[in-house]
Formats: C-alpha cells, sequence, structure tokens
C-alpha cells in the first residue's frame, strides 16, 4: 500500500562525531521501503513500523527541507537513506530525492547517500554541482558479489552487478563512491570467496572505500521476520543462528577474524580505504543586508 502524508520534521541531528559515515543530518523522505531485504533492521518492534512493505510518501518533505536549510547555522552532510533506500521505484514517480537534492545543492549543503540502486544515477548531475561546492559521496549496500544470492536476501532491490556499474560510473564522474559491505550474513555470505570477489570487484569499478561488517543485528520484529525467510529460502539456517547467536542483538560471523585479516590484505593490495573522507562540519556564513545611503 502506498499513502501520502505529511510529516512535521524532514532534518535529523545525527549524534556526533560520526566518524564513520560522516553525517551531521540524516533525513528519510519516505516512510517503509519496498527493497523488501529480508535481514532488514528497520522492521524492529522499537521504530513502531506497523508493516514495513507499506510505503508512506511525505509529501511536504521538500517545503519543510527548504525552509529548514537556510536556518541551520552549521553546514554539515546530509545523510540519506538511514530507514530506507532513498531510491527505491517510487522515487522514479515523486523524485523526492531529486528535489531534495536541488533544495541542498542551492544552499550549499553536502551530502551523503546510502542505497542498493542505480537510479542514483538519474541525478549524477546535481551530485556534480554539489561535489564541486562542497562534497558530495554515494555508498552501494553490496552483500554479495553472486546477483542470484542478492535476488533472494535483496528481492526488491537491483542486483549487485546494477550496483557496481552504477559506481563505476559515479566514480568516473569524481564522486567519492564505495562499498558499504554489510550485512554480511552469517552461514550464508560469510564466505572467504565472497570477500574476496567483493574486493575484486570494487577494486575494478572504482570504489573509493568500503566499509566492511561480517554480521548484522537482530532485535524484536526483524528477527522473527528474518527467520521466517529463512526457512523458505535457507532450510536448517534458522536452527543455526538459534544455536550460535539465541536473542543476541550483534550476530557476528564465527569467521569475523579471519575474514577481517583477509579483507584487509586485499583492500590495501587494491589501495582501497576502510574509511571514508568525510566534510568536516563548519559555521554557516550568514550574508547580511546592507542599508543603502541615498
Amino acid at each position: 500500500m502506498i499513502t501520502e502524508i505529511h510529516a512535521k520534521t524532514i532534518l535529523n541531528h545525527v549524534k556526533q562525531p560520526d566518524t564513520y559515515f560522516g553525517l551531521k543530518y540524516n533525513m528519510n523522505l519516505y516512510r517503509g521501503c519496498q527493497h523488501q531485504c529480508i535481514y532488514c533492521d528497520s522492521r524492529s518492534t522499537c521504530y513502531q513500523i506497523e508493516n514495513f512493505a507499506d510505503i508512506h510518501i511525505k509529501v511536504n518533505a521538500i517545503d519543510l527541507l527548504t525552509d529548514a536549510l537556510p536556518r541551520k547555522r552549521v553546514r554539515g552532510t546530509i545523510g540519506f537513506g538511514s530507514m530506507n533506500d532513498p531510491y527505491m521505484p517510487i522515487e522514479r514517480k515523486y523524485q523526492l530525492c531529486r528535489r531534495a537534492l536541488e533544495v541542498i545543492a542551492e544552499n550549499r549543503f553536502p551530502v551523503h547517500i546510502i542505497t542498493k540502486s542505480d537510479l542514483v544515477l538519474r541525478d549524477i548531475d546535481l551530485l556534480k554541482q554539489i561535489n564541486t561546492q562542497t562534497y558530495a559521496a554515494v555508498s552501494f549496500t553490496i552483500t554479495t558479489a553472486e546477483d542470484k544470492l542478492a535476488r533472494k536476501i535483496e528481492p526488491g532491490a537491483p542486483p549487485s552487478s546494477a550496483r557496481f556499474a552504477a559506481m563505476k560510473i559515479l566514480a568516473g564522474a569524481g564522486i567519492h563512491t564505495g562499498v558499504t559491505m554489510m550485512p554480511v550474513l552469517p552461514f550464508i555470505a560469510d564466505t572467504f570467496e565472497n570477500t574476496e570477489k567483493l574486493l575484486e570487484l570494487s577494486h575494478h569499478h572504482g570504489a573509493n572505500y568500503i566499509l566492511p561488517w561480517f554480521g548484522l543485528t537482530l532485535r524484536e520484529g526483524s528477527r522473527e521476520y528474518f527467520y521466517a525467510k529463512l526457512d523458505k529460502l535457507f532450510p536448517g539456517a534458522k536452527q543455526k543462528y538459534i544455536r550460535q547467536f539465541g536473542l543476541r542483538y550483534e550476530c557476528n560471523s564465527l569467521y569475523a577474524p579471519a575474514l577481517y585479516t583477509r579483507f584487509n590484505e586485499l583492500r590495501q593490495q587494491y589501495g582501497i580505504a576502510d574509511r571514508m573522507k568525510v566534510f568536516a562540519p563548519e559555521k554557516v556564513e550568514k550574508k547580511t543586508a546592507q542599508m543603502k545611503l541615498l
């Protein structure tokens, strides 16, 4: 179900310092997500989203952003994509991301977009404009090198190959781009083969950085959904999770230490960073009107 709603606010402050993603503000233009990744933490009960498959369009988001940005005293990076993917299919119709980028460019704020979609290429003109003004980064969440597996665990998202292709175009345009390699699902994708292939593909497609995590989070709401999907897609995997992790929130791969070692060997070989270059927040210089002397 798709519903149009009116939001009260649109920009949220990110707890500082955020040295990982480099965000000062965060923004969700939609509520719910069409990509329907089986592991998504946004289904957790604590977020009070009744049905994550229902999409709510914040139709007044651009008006709120237009009002909020000129009031900000600190210029810092605005993040897209904390609770959902900003470039899910509905964005083709509503174009909230594109319109938001236009406002952000007008106010000369930096951005960091996290997505699984090559639709972000539609807005490459605005990203290039913002990048010349301040800073623009696009991180592609890629958890598996295999399109077949990606279609199972991220059924509504474009395949990994499409994300890599989009990354190459952005890198060629001078946009700071890379991979959020998370979550890497234990017992499913936490293999040396997958890790090595992801590093190789990232290198060949121009990734500046890779942010890895060999594991995932599970809590009430998201855990039940994830386990139900495991029963259908990966018979026997749920029992492994229950035995290994119980009700634990952080579920790290049993092979995480060895995988991180191999990851670091390869990223150094390829010259890929394990941290992003971030934009340092700065004070906004307010223009003052000068009195004309007659």
